[in-house]
């Protein structure tokens, strides 16, 4: 970060490290000034992100209208007010103290959520990150959480939020998507009652048997679901196919039908060549089956 005589407000953010373009936020000079300058850099100040230091930042009036927020390297500690602007779509939170990803779980817009260099204790703190359904790029890079293999760390991260398109400034491949339903770990919500207090809770990978039960946790996307489908010689079938069910039976359906897919994609890794030709020969089968009673449906 520089020397130690070089002012925090003056520092921009490392490439890469925040939204394109943007650097250190305007009026960061006051913020440090005002709120523990002069500390060293191994005693950070605490700090509490406010509504003022929100709406000047931002330039608007209104958190709820808050889209962009850049407050990298502000010694944050506590950034609960984030659960107040539910149209956030990108935040920037890198070199700050933040212990807890808790604050923007309510943030359903959220799409861009950089925390390089922070305090996130433990990877179960994933778990709020699990209903952010448009979160597609993530910076936690230099958190006590990614731990000391590289690996392990990345895998989790994306069996646990598989829509990332991009995990600390690297691209997510499909390939990395189908080794971490392997080779990932299944977090839970953080043990304890309230936030920081006892040790989180983490479930090791779960094994193939456990991966068919698991219906809630381990859910593929639409996305997800033609991919898999792809690794095994399946078309995938119109949205549209089923017009007669309620909305809710067909989320159910898709979930029951994701999972099963789940379960088959792990068993086939077990399987040697002689195994996948037989599945192989099934499935070829199965198909032509389908097909002949779709003709006769159509022609009735």
């Amino acid at each position: 970060m520089g020397s130690r005589d070089t002012p925090l407000a003056t520092l921009a953010p490392p490439p890469g490290d925040g939204p394109p373009g943007r650097g250190a936020p305007p009026g960061q000079r006051a913020a440090v000034g005002a709120f523990g300058a002069g500390r060293g850099p191994g005693r950070p100040c605490a700090m509490k992100l406010t509504r003022k230091m929100v709406l000047s930042r931002a330039k608007a009036s209104e958190l709820h209208s808050v889209r962009k927020l850049n407050c990298w390297g502000s010694r944050l500690t506590d950034v609960s007010i984030c659960r107040e602007m539910p149209s956030l779509e990108v935040i920037t939170l890198s070199v700050n103290s933040v212990s807890s990803l808790e604050p923007v779980s309510q943030c359903q817009q959220l799409s861009e959520l950089y925390l390089r260099k922070n305090r996130i204790p433990s990877l179960a703190e994933l778990f709020y990150l699990k209903g952010l359904p448009r979160l597609r790029v993530l910076w936690l890079a230099e958190n006590p959480c990614c731990g000391t293999d590289p690996h392990r760390y990345r895998m989790t991260v994306l069996r646990n939020l598989p829509h990332l398109q991009k995990l600390d400034n690297q691209t997510v491949t499909e390939e990395e998507l189908s080794r971490a339903l392997m080779e990932g770990e299944e977090v839970t919500a953080p043990g304890g009652e309230g936030m920081g207090s006892g040790q989180p809770e983490m479930s090791y990978a779960l094994s193939t048997a456990d991966a068919a039960a698991d219906t809630q946790q381990d859910t593929l996307s639409y996305g997800e679901e033609t991919s898999v489908q792809g690794q095994l010689g399946l078309k995938s079938p119109s949205r549209d196919r089923f017009p007669s069910f309620s909305h809710r039976e067909a989320v159910s359906s898709r979930k029951n039908r994701n999972n099963v897919l789940t379960a088959i994609l792990l068993l086939l890794r077990e399987l040697d060549a002689e195994g996948l030709e037989a599945v192989h020969q099934t499935v070829v089968s199965r198909l032509q089956a389908l097909q002949k009673q779709e003709q006769q449906e159509d022609v009735e």
